[in-house]
């Protein structure tokens, strides 16, 4: 058996326990493509010659650039920051306030990395200024992802790491390739919409335009497209032209309370 590997990152809808189903789907091909990269699961366990990784989150993309050139530099100075006088409120809300006004991509990333193992529930989000403005999360002793880190420096090597909006990304994409979409979720109720991680939002409109874009590169440069999202009536209606849909049940983990983790069912649709 395989071994699987877990990103990094703390990431809500994050693929690793999907990536097995995921992969059973995804076509062969020469590269992957991803223009909703977040904590890389998806990259992380499958497995082509070469990787085309986009995010609209630019401190995510620096990261894994840097990761990616400097590895043992950038581990050696996060693991510094993972210690028990930083894992203090008072500390945390320091560093986010150094975060929010440095505009230095090497400062940022380590911050960025500590404050997702140290922040509230490993949410990334943003408010409206650009400013990143999740709590503090109260762990006793936040782990330090040095394995995570170093495979995933190690796979990196196979990758280009881009920050583009998905219709940019697809138009590098190219015969031969293959396109995994993980977008922001359509929310499965009104009070359950969480769309803004990169400081704006990803809604129906865009849902039903990511559909019309696979549709079309599909069509036009025959590049298969895999997409997975919640299965809803609505998913159901945009995707109604792909050429295979397979919902499956998944356990929501957002929330940190046990008894709030519901099996949900997401749906993945392949053009």
């Amino acid at each position: 058996m395989k071994k699987k590997h877990r990103a990094f990152l703390k990431w809500a809808g994050g693929k690793y326990a999907l990536s097995d189903v995921i992969n059973t789907m995804l076509p062969k091909g020469n590269r992957l493509v991803e223009p909703f990269v977040g904590a890389g699961s998806v990259f992380l366990n499958s497995d082509y010659d070469e990787y085309l990784l986009s995010d609209i989150n630019q401190d995510l993309i620096n990261l894994y650039r840097i990761l990616q050139r400097t590895p043992d530099k950038f581990i050696k100075d996060a693991r510094r920051l993972f210690s028990p006088e930083n894992n203090q409120a008072e500390r945390y809300y320091q560093f986010r306030k150094e975060f929010n006004a440095s505009a230095d991509p090497y400062f940022r990333s380590l911050i960025f990395l500590y404050m997702n193992r140290h922040g509230y529930n490993g949410l990334c989000r943003y408010n409206k200024s650009g400013g990143y403005n999740v709590p503090f999360g109260k762990y006793k002793r936040p782990y330090f992802p040095e394995i995570e880190l170093n495979f995933f420096a190690e796979k990196a090597s196979k990758a280009v790491f881009i920050c583009d909006g998905y219709r940019q990304t697809f138009s590098h994409a190219k015969p031969g390739d293959v396109i995994y979409c993980d977008p922001p979720y359509v929310p499965l109720s009104k009070t359950a919409s969480f769309t803004s991680y990169a400081g704006n939002g990803f809604g129906l409109d865009e849902q039903a335009d990511l559909a019309n874009a696979a549709e079309e590169v599909t069509n036009k440069r025959n590049i298969s497209v895999l997409i997975s999202n919640h299965d809803t009536i609505w998913t159901r209606k945009i995707y109604e032209h792909a050429k295979k849909q397979r919902s499956i049940e998944v356990s929501r983990t957002i929330s940190q309370k046990a008894n709030k983790r519901n099996k949900v069912s997401e749906l993945l649709v392949l053009y």
